[in-house]
């Protein structure tokens, strides 16, 4: 026990002293985070705050492993999966590092999230089996890789998108670490146990200066490491407990980002947007729109944070089915609370996934309406045979009508109209189409109709689609002179 305070403190020490140092070394080389429409700060605040969290944590970490004692034994007898996890969380690191000074591309991250992970895995640290009961283990086989990817990349990033107020991810981060590292030594595993204690001494020592108001943030550098780190080492807590207790707690401990994520994924989802694409729309920032001040949003995560993970501590007092009630019980009342704040619409998901549903469709179709008017052109041999063809092509489109002037543009040289002309709508969109030539000069304005009916988007759709066709089959039109 005296190992496992003096690795907590003395992890907790350093972070705060390189802290000091670190927050010196960002603002001489300005490496900081200017305000943006995204942040909450107001000021420029230093961003490689993981520096100092990396640097504690692993510097405790080593010297445990070279402790005279029986912990120290134990790091040794395992030690090439120590330097894989070690080695592998500093990549991490260091890939959020350059991340914090040059900013990377989403996917180029996600690349190394998986790769790291891909080495872990190849080490043998895999969820291939839990407990879910004491009569049913659930044997994961093939599956215990994408499992295992899945769960220390999702972790990873649940982290770094909860990096949003001032101590939030530190906080979170901390709570997780202390719940595994209290159920790592509630079943005698003394690595896991000291790997999470100076995981934790690091953050507490670093929210010294990261609470709000923040000095400094940790930084992807920081986020990233962290959310690796715990994903990683719950699932070594797993394969030695082998219950689904294992992973369940550090699930209760990170339900405020994991939940906030996923819930991330279905909005951009159906908002059709990238998965990478940033929004104001996480837990944080609704109860921000609620009224409540930064300091007050922080200390309520804090809360339900510690009441989760507090209350999953039961599972590893219960048995058999009362563990799985304990786990789906908390998960309802984190899910509550997200819907109290505002994240969970039942009604407004359905007609979402409606809309999307139909708008999909719509242009699905639109493309294969496209796709055929192209084969079409490709037999177009004169100007007579083009217009035949844009005119098919509008009318499977679904435009009203299209009208040519003279090259004088005085009078009307062809119009088309579909349904003889005659339409009482009046929710109608008129554009002008320049028509420009293969030498890149301006020859006419085509003009068209279409009604927009209840999509706004698939009439702009529309008309991009025959845009497209037009220019590129110019040369049917006007032949190079």
């Amino acid at each position: 026990m005296k190992t496992y305070i003096a690795v907590c403190f003395g992890s907790a020490s350093l972070a705060a002293v390189i802290t000091l140092i670190v927050i010196r070394i960002a603002v001489a080389l300005k490496v900081v985070n200017l305000p943006g429409v995204r942040d909450i700060h107001s000021k420029a605040i230093p961003r490689i705050g993981g520096i100092a969290i990396f640097l504690a944590s692993m510097s405790l970490t080593i010297a445990t492993l070279c402790l005279p004692n029986t912990i120290g034994s134990r790091f040794r007898d395992i030690l090439p999966s120590i330097i894989v996890l070690l080695c592998s969380s500093s990549f991490i690191f260091f890939v959020g590092l350059i991340d914090d000074i040059y900013d990377l591309r989403a996917h180029q991250k996600l690349i190394a999230q998986i790769t790291a992970a891909v080495i872990v895995c190849i080490n043998g640290i895999r969820i291939e089996s839990f407990g879910i009961t004491d009569w049913y283990r659930a044997e994961l086989g093939w599956l215990s890789w994408p499992v295992t990817l899945l769960w220390i990349v999702g972790i990873t990033n649940a982290v770094n998108l909860s990096d949003g107020l001032d101590g939030l991810a530190a906080g979170i981060s901390a709570v997780a670490c202390g719940t595994i590292s209290i159920f790592a030594i509630y079943t005698n595993q003394v690595i896991m146990a000291v790997l999470m204690l100076a995981l934790l001494g690091s953050l507490t020592g670093f929210l010294l200066f990261n609470f709000n108001p923040a000095k400094i943030f940790m930084g992807d550098s920081g986020s990233q490491f962290v959310g690796f780190l715990i994903a990683t080492s719950s699932v070594m807590c797993a394969t030695k407990a082998q219950t689904l207790v294992g992973l369940a707690l550090p699930v209760l401990a990170l339900g405020i980002p994991i939940i906030d994520t996923l819930f991330a994924i279905v909005r951009r989802f159906l908002e059709r947007r990238s998965l990478f694409a940033p929004d104001r729309g996480h837990f944080h920032h609704r109860l921000l729109k609620m009224g409540l001040k930064q300091r007050h949003v922080v200390i309520f995560t804090y809360a339900v944070t510690l009441s989760a993970a507090g209350l999953g501590m039961f599972m590893m007092i219960t048995q058999k089915a009362s563990t799985i009630l304990v786990f789906v019980g908390v998960v309802i009342l984190l899910l509550l609370v997200f819907r109290i704040a505002g994240s969970v619409k039942i009604g407004e998901l359905i007609l979402s996934l409606k809309h999307k549903h139909t708008i999909t469709r719509e242009l699905r179709q639109e493309d294969h309406h496209f796709e055929e008017a192209q084969l079409y052109m490709k037999e177009v041999q004169n100007f007579e045979q083009w217009w035949q063809a844009i005119c098919k092509a509008a009318d499977k489109l679904d435009f009203l009508s299209i009208e040519l002037p003279n090259d004088n543009g005085k009078e009307r040289r062809l119009i088309w109209h579909k349904n003889n002309g005659q339409n009482c709508s009046s929710n109608i969109m008129n554009v002008k189409i320049p028509i420009v030539d293969i030498e890149g000069k301006h020859k006419l304005n085509m003009e068209v109709d279409l009604e927009v009916n209840d999509s706004l988007e698939s009439a702009g759709h529309r008309v991009s689609l025959l845009t497209r066709l037009m220019s590129e089959n110019t040369s049917s039109i006007f032949p190079k002179s």
